[in-house]
């Protein structure tokens, strides 16, 4: 696969033309069926006046694509990446809940199991996240959710009965950062090491 960026859709048009010349030097060709372009713009019309034909074959205008297993929105959103990562997550959790809540692990193995195996799948692209409190939310509440089944139940003390854990007893058993902290952390991280190209056109699928 073979990816592009652009300022504009032109730019992208015209370095995709250059390209599409210089393959077929070596005997390649395009497969248009698989060749897409995207404008990423905040703006709901941006990009909607455009065509774009490269070698006389029509190309595709998308508003999402998959790349490299992470989800691009045409304006940049990650609602549907974040819903994504959590199926995935959710279905590892219900793959290693057994062992989440077995009393032959120790609470900290538990932990381990939840940071090596569950938190990697949900957090995978997640530098490049800029979560809103919606979003925040939702993260917080699949990590307290596998986070009550690594500590279990609490006894009551008046009653006796067992109950869940609150919010507020989780964050005092987890001593870790919480998945929050880890998103804002990395992406603090990355922004460290890439510049900030702006808003720009995707042409993909080379």
């Amino acid at each position: 696969m073979f990816n592009m960026l652009g300022g504009s859709v032109d730019t992208v048009k015209k370095n995709a033309e250059a390209f599409v010349a210089a393959t077929k030097e070596t005997g390649l060709e395009v497969n248009a069926h698989k060749t897409k372009y995207m404008t990423v713009s905040r703006d709901q019309n941006a990009g909607r006046i455009h065509s774009m034909k490269i070698d006389n074959i029509s190309i595709e205008r998308v508003e999402e694509l998959k790349y490299l297993g992470t989800t691009l929105t045409n304006q940049n959103s990650i609602q549907e990446e974040i819903k994504s990562r959590l199926k995935l997550g959710n279905a590892c959790y219900y793959l290693v809940q057994n062992l989440l809540s077995s009393r032959l692990l120790s609470r900290n193995l538990k932990i381990k199991i939840y940071r090596t195996i569950i938190l990697p799948v949900v957090l995978y692209g997640g530098e490049t996240w800029s979560l809103t409190l919606r979003e925040e939310r939702r993260v917080r509440v699949f990590e307290n959710r596998v986070l009550r089944r690594v500590f279990g139940l609490k006894r009551g003390e008046v009653t006796g009965e067992c109950r869940k854990l609150y919010n507020e007893e989780l964050r005092d058993l987890y001593s870790l950062p919480n998945i929050v902290r880890v998103v804002k952390s990395r992406r603090m991280r990355w922004a460290g090491h890439v510049a900030l190209m702006g808003r720009g056109e995707v042409c993909t699928g080379f």
